[in-house]
């Protein structure tokens, strides 16, 4: 889908179809020959409830009337769901170059919003269909986004932070037959190949032993399929700033291991490995955007499955820090693999911290698909990262890191346990757990296991969500020279 901006008037783009929404006690601000849209709005047939749609045919074109509702209620989410919401009524229209009149006063953000809308609700999955069904959704050829200010830098930006999320989707949704940890890391090595200031290292199942990453390779062994410790680094020129690392699990297929995951919804474990398919969308956003910032990214993948060499219940491992971990439940792999990921991005030079992962179900239960899990060990850092979910729409709520917490995963038999008996406050013990390697580094964990798939949204409602792309590029872009 090609996406431009223009500040020529929508009846003069070529569009077939024209939307316009409406704000609550406003009227249409450029109505058409013999004002048909306001008379569609006075009619009663098109109104400001938001996303109430009403269509009709004027001049040769169609035109959307969406209500956006009260305006001090309007934020870049809202415009995301009168975006998406008017995509799928465009489907059924078949509208081939759709252009959007955006309403009055819009800041950048909510004049992005609209574009990351149609561009998220765009995706589909079909890369294993044989044969697409006829009579779907044609698909929309074009989007221009009209104002009387130039929108350009606003349009591109949200064009192309959305076209990664979109990327991290796919990575998503692919089954764990097709995305291993060895596409992942190819995946990775193409990304870099693209962009000049990206260069990426795949390390392999030796090399994660040799780097003495026990807690990473104890959940590796129980695989055939092999590992891949993924490092990439952004770094321009112009960077300025302390080295941020964006850490991410990618467990491309997690059965549970030994302590086995219930048959009912384990087909849906392919997508644990959103945290690292977050960190790859964001670093190529962030590369296209060329901001003036550096990043380190590093992303453990493996799978957690089942064969002779698999790590069991009461086993003990040392981590690549040194401390030792009882292996109290196999189904606790990530912050195992993300254990040695901290470490190692500590070592490289990592001075902010923020990991991405589907952790714990124990967050789906705390706080759905409305928030996810922040926790954090530096109060100034939890505030950018927060800020930053703010600025994106990709909202986090803090849970609390505690030393009465913190003693919970301290081990019987060894330093630390992976999953304290009792199973209380999972994804607290879960981030305690964490916290250990961050050592003194500001850093953030984020617990996406509620918001990575299947959000419930007009523009994603089924599959892979890409939840952390916009929120790693904004705090890319915070930290950012540019």
């Amino acid at each position: 889908m090609l996406v431009r901006a223009t500040t020529d008037a929508p009846s003069d783009t070529g569009a077939d179809t024209v939307a316009i929404g409406i704000f609550d006690g406003k009227r249409v601000a450029h109505d058409i020959e013999g004002g048909v849209l306001q008379a569609l709005l006075d009619a009663g047939e098109a109104r400001t409830t938001f996303k109430h749609l009403a269509v009709t045919h004027a001049g040769g074109k169609r035109w959307v009337l969406i209500g956006l509702g009260d305006r001090e209620a309007f934020d870049a989410e809202r415009a995301r769901v009168a975006a998406a919401t008017v995509f799928a009524r465009c489907g059924e229209l078949g509208t081939e170059v759709l252009c959007w009149e955006l309403p009055h006063r819009l800041d950048d953000t909510q004049a992005g919003g609209f574009v990351e809308g149609t561009v998220l609700a765009s995706y589909r999955f079909t890369l294993f269909k044989s044969e697409l069904a006829p009579n779907g959704e044609p698909a929309l050829q074009e989007l221009i986004v009209s104002d009387h200010e130039s929108r350009v830098v606003a349009v591109d930006r949200a064009t192309v932070v959305a076209r990664a999320q979109n990327a991290t989707r796919e990575l998503q949704d692919r089954p764990a037959n097709d995305l291993t940890p060895t596409a992942l890391g190819e995946f990775a090595l193409t990304l870099a190949d693209a962009h000049e200031h990206i260069t990426a290292t795949v390390e392999g199942r030796a090399e994660i032993v040799a780097r003495g990453m026990g807690a990473f390779a104890a959940v590796a062994q129980g695989t055939d399929v092999e590992p891949a410790l993924i490092t990439l680094r952004y770094d321009p020129p112009d960077a300025r700033g302390p080295l941020l690392s964006f850490v991410g699990k990618a467990v491309t297929h997690d059965t549970g291991g030994l302590s086995i995951k219930p048959a009912g919804g384990m087909h849906r474990m392919k997508y644990d490995m959103s945290g690292g398919g977050a960190v790859l969308g964001a670093l190529q956003a962030i590369a296209q955007l060329a901001l003036g910032v550096r990043v380190l990214g590093v992303i453990g993948s493996t799978e957690n499955a089942i064969n002779g060499s698999a790590m069991k219940p009461g086993d003990i491992v040392r981590s690549m820090q040194g401390l030792t971990i009882e292996v109290d439940n196999t189904d606790a792999e990530g912050r195992m693999v993300l254990a040695d990921c901290l470490t190692h991005a500590v070592a490289l030079g990592a001075e902010r911290i923020v990991d991405i992962a589907t952790l714990t179900g124990g967050v789906v239960t705390a706080l759905g698909s409305t928030y996810a899990g922040l926790f954090a060990n530096d109060e100034e850092w939890c505030a950018a990262v927060d800020a930053a979910g703010a600025a994106s729409g990709e909202r986090l709520w803090r849970l609390p890191l505690d030393p009465e917490y913190a003693e919970r995963v301290k081990g019987r038999f060894a330093d630390l346990t992976n999953s304290p008996e009792d199973k209380k406050a999972h994804p607290i013990s879960g981030a305690e757990f964490l916290h250990r390697f961050a050592g003194d580094v500001p850093w953030a964990h984020l617990d996406i296991a509620g918001v990575g798939s299947d959000l419930g949204k007009p523009w994603a409602v089924k599959g892979g969500s890409g939840f952390g792309v916009r929120l790693l590029v904004a705090l890319a872009q915070a930290h950012s020279a540019g």
